[in-house]
């Protein structure tokens, strides 16, 4: 929601957050929820000309300063300055958001190791170094929230983005194990799992967003509300929307290889028409040589590292 900032649910609790992903999608829209409470925000992003503009926006919005973080958190140099700005006791952080995350809709193995180990340093290996640097300050102080952005593909076994949901699944197991380690620290850890989101990320994942149906799909605004609202209550783990919170009560309950397999033949079912092409070839390739594929049917994928969560 650009342009605008309403005040969010239970936000001035907080001093000082440092948002990743910022620069757009759920991240922007945290931090837009952030500066309405006059929160002073530390923004990191890939793109610096895009986290400058929002920074600038949002300085003027909060009265506070800015302080803005050009960060590729797939690169361990990046990762290190970010480290250092966590670690710091000079003005620090009492709100992590772990936001940055992304991925691609693939038949798996869906691109080269490396474009895979990226996703999983986005998703996963980021958000275990962020949080290790900035809790032993939070625990000197006795006070700090961690918010995790996870998704809703973390919840159980996600066919056609096998990747992509597991390392989600790491980070709701990382985040409730942390939670408990540090509940006497004075220290709260929630992680949020939310759905379809207009952030422009489905899209360039692979998805036919026409082929979503409407009552899944929430705003960026929205899951910002309910994400610091979660974060302000000490929630554990949050799931945003009502259809949503049916999809997580489904994967908890059901047959496990029946969730498995619904969720892999609805995931295929909204694949753009060029994804599901990529899809469809090894499979008959795979047919006509008895159930097999060769190395030639890899479906090519292009690992991003995004700046929304699906």
């Amino acid at each position: 929601m650009r342009g605008t900032a309403q005040r969010g649910p239970g936000s001035s609790r907080w001093t000082r957050a440092l948002i990743t992903g910022a620069s757009s999608g759920i991240g922007e829209a945290i931090a837009r929820r952030l500066a309405a409470d006059h929160v002073e925000l530390v923004l990191v992003a890939r793109r610096r000309e895009r986290l400058r503009e929002v920074g600038q926006e949002l300085e003027r919005v909060s009265g506070r300063p800015v302080e803005v973080v050009a960060a590729d958190l797939t690169e361990d140099a990046d990762v290190l300055r970010v480290e250092a700005r966590l670690s710091s006791s000079e003005r620090p952080v009492d709100l992590l958001v772990n936001n940055a995350g992304g991925g691609q809709l693939s038949l798996f193995p869906g691109g080269t190791p490396e474009e895979e180990a990226r996703s999983i340093r986005l998703n996963a290996t980021a958000i275990v170094r962020l949080t290790a640097a900035v809790l032993p300050g939070m625990r000197e102080r006795h006070c700090g929230t961690i918010l995790n952005v996870s998704s809703g593909s973390g919840l159980q076994p996600s066919g056609y983005a096998a990747v992509y949901g597991a390392s989600k699944a790491f980070v709701n197991s990382f985040s409730e194990a942390i939670r408990e380690e540090n509940r006497n620290y004075g220290v709260s850890v929630t992680v949020v799992c939310p759905g379809f989101t207009r952030t422009g990320l489905p899209a360039r994942t692979g998805f036919d967003v026409a082929k979503v149906p409407r009552f899944l799909w929430m705003t960026a605004d929205d899951v910002a509300t309910h994400a610091l609202a979660a974060a302000a209550r000490g929630r554990v783990l949050s799931v945003p929307g009502f259809p949503n919170k049916i999809g997580a009560a489904f994967a908890k309950y059901a047959p496990r290889r029946l969730v498995a397999s619904f969720v892999a033949r609805a995931t295929r079912g909204m694949l753009n028409e060029d994804r599901d092409r990529e899809v469809s070839a090894p499979e008959a390739r795979g047919s006509r040589n008895h159930g097999t594929t060769s190395a030639g049917g890899r479906v090519p994928s292009r690992v991003s590292a995004s700046e929304s969560e699906p």
